[in-house]
């Protein structure tokens, strides 16, 4: 599996579809799965929604895109390949089956002015309402120059009108990151007060690289951006979709990429997973909140807690009575300035095999940063050991707070509200189950600590 897509509330309940491939745990002809929850929790499956239909429009897969409620109708707009172009689908059981629109594709491809450059890249709707019409954001690229985000609108659904560049990168440009020359998976919503667009960035040169957000205002169908930022860091967490739920939270799935080899994937039996849902917030600082679901709290099982302990320099055993694959540890450190501090996880009793979530203050010329060590995290040589980092300041305490989630081979940590780094590590060893303090470099206090055993959804 790979894309969340077509995330929609329909009588309660939350569907949550994906890309799949029902062959084998490797890439192929794309269909759409499909899990339905009443409590962002707890899954069922469901039949496979879209498979390709031989000849048509979606003959070599059906690709990403979004769900809307169509004067009650529910409907699917994905991108079907190949070429790329935009179809539709509807359900009149409840959302169990799916019937592909006649008029398929409604979208033939991008405006002339852009196809003759996008080198075939055209996908990922995301549709919504807006001013009693349709508006659609699209992925592409314009060669020469970068990715592009392109807008339409329709008052039907099936007749588009091209409205214009939203967005447009520049493939040169480095700082405060690459842009890469594909944007896709894009999502443009309100939040807040702010509007906010998301698209994940493609490099020709080094494949996938992160997901992106830019905040600012738009008006006359014209996008300001004020600010950009890496949405989560890592080389994880790709291809993310939003969603308003009925209480009104805006809510946010990824796909959580293998970083092992194909054949340590095939062996496994599988490949990819969605990660936990993430609750979307604008901060007073003036950026983007992310944060677990609050429902997440209910699969808390067996606690431990510690407060106002003083970390030394070397490792803690205050922690040695724990051990687990499935954990969620919840952190407030007050460190020095310069200090080093952090946990180490999935750790073997001899510490051959270990995971390392570090905070490094500045030092000399280093800025603040957070980073999950991965060099011992197994002793397969067919996974990826590199280092993941992002940038993080202390709050407004002088505090750095962790909020982490382990679950096997899976680590994702919410930082300061506002930081979120996801990581894969898989550990070989079936006594890789420990859990440690250490400090570096200045002090640290921790100010308190919690950890739980969390249970199986």
């Amino acid at each position: 599996m790979n894309d969340p897509n077509g995330l929609i509330q329909w009588n309660g309940q939350v569907h949550l579809f994906y890309q799949y491939n029902p062959n084998g745990p490797f890439d192929g002809a794309k269909h759409w799965g499909h899990a339905v929850s009443d409590d962002l929790l707890h899954w069922k499956h469901w039949p496979i929604a879209l498979a390709p239909s031989p000849g048509g429009p979606d003959g070599e897969g059906c690709w990403s895109g979004s769900a809307v409620d169509q004067a009650g109708v529910p409907t699917l707009v994905y991108t079907g390949i190949d070429p790329q172009v935009v179809c539709l689908a509807t359900s009149h059981d409840g959302l169990v089956t799916w019937n592909k629109d006649p008029a398929n594709p409604v979208i033939a491809g991008p405006p002339p002015e852009i196809g003759s450059r996008a080198g075939g890249d055209f996908r990922d709707p995301f549709v919504w309402r807006d001013s009693g019409a349709w508006q659609m954001v699209m992925g592409t690229k314009i060669e020469g120059l970068g990715g592009a985000i392109l807008r339409f609108r329709s008052d039907d659904l099936r007749h588009w009108e091209y409205a214009g560049v939203l967005l447009q990168g520049n493939s040169a440009e480095r700082e405060p990151f690459s842009t890469g020359t594909v944007w896709e998976c894009p999502n443009f919503f309100q939040l807040d007060g702010q509007h906010i667009l998301i698209f994940s960035v493609q490099s020709q040169t080094h494949g996938l690289l992160y997901p992106v957000y830019y905040a600012g205002e738009f008006q006359a169908g014209r996008f300001a951006p004020r600010m950009q930022r890496i949405l989560v860091y890592g080389s994880s967490f790709y291809a993310p979709q939003v969603m308003r739920l009925n209480d009104g939270r805006t809510v946010m799935w990824g796909w959580l990429q293998e970083q092992r080899r194909q054949a340590a994937t095939q062996a496994a039996g599988w490949a990819g997973a969605m990660s936990l849902p993430m609750a979307l917030t604008w901060l007073p600082e003036g950026v983007l909140g992310i944060a677990p679901v609050e429902e997440l709290k209910r699969l808390r099982r067996q606690h431990w807690h510690l407060e106002n302990v003083d970390l030394a320099l070397g490792v803690s055993s205050l922690l040695r009575d724990v051990q687990g694959d499935s954990l969620e540890i919840e952190a407030t450190f007050e460190p020095t300035a310069g200090a080093e501090f952090g946990i180490r996880l999935r750790s073997s009793p001899d510490g051959a095999e270990q995971t390392r979530v570090v905070y490094r203050g500045r030092q000399g010329g280093r800025q603040t940063c957070l980073v999950v060590e991965r060099e011992q995290s197994s002793m397969s040589t067919d996974v990826d050991r590199e280092p993941q980092q992002a940038p993080l300041a202390l709050d407004a305490r002088g505090q750095v707070c962790l909020h982490i989630f382990l679950d096997r081979s899976v680590l994702e940590v919410f930082a300061n509200g506002y930081t979120c780094l996801a990581s894969r590590i898989y550990p070989a060893r079936p006594d890789s189950l420990g859990l440690e303090l250490f400090g570096g470099a200045g002090s640290t206090t921790i100010k308190s600590l919690d950890v739980w055993k969390i249970d199986s959804i």
